[in-house]
């Protein structure tokens, strides 16, 4: 691949064009408290470059993937839980849902994404940060 994550860093893909999506990065950022978290949108060039490297089919995985340095990606309610330990008190709190087969957390996890639009909207591009939040962006 042709970036290089920071040291310690993970970085969180999201549908960039998601209301839901755009909430809950505002939310992670707002509880990153270690400062653990980049981002980038699905869409954006990194993101293709992910989707393509661990040939993600983007018809099954559409809205969220957190790709960790040790090249290692992934997905639906496992991304979103190991987001949220790494958010400290109370959220991290997530994690006993870990107990939950995949299966069945996934199951979840795919009926809130296929109704995402329908339930909380769409934007007609992905979200631009502020200049203040921009060095947690990757392009």
């Amino acid at each position: 691949m042709d970036f290089k994550l920071p040291k310690g860093k993970k970085l969180i893909l999201f549908d960039g064009v998601c209301n839901l999506c755009n909430s809950s990065v505002q939310y992670v950022i707002k509880h990153d408290k270690k400062d653990t978290f980049m981002f980038t949108a699905l869409q954006s060039e990194v993101g293709k470059s992910l989707i393509e490297h661990f040939n993600i089919d983007t018809n099954k995985t559409d809205s969220i993937l957190l790709y960790t340095p040790e090249d290692k990606i992934v997905s639906k309610s496992t991304a979103a839980l190991k987001i949220a330990i790494h958010l400290g008190f109370p959220q991290s709190l997530m994690g006993i849902f870990f107990i939950i087969p995949p299966l069945i957390r996934n199951w979840a996890y795919d009926y809130i994404a296929k109704n995402r639009y329908k339930w909380y909207g769409k934007k007609d591009a992905c979200m631009i940060p502020t200049p203040e939040l921009k060095s947690k962006f990757l392009k």
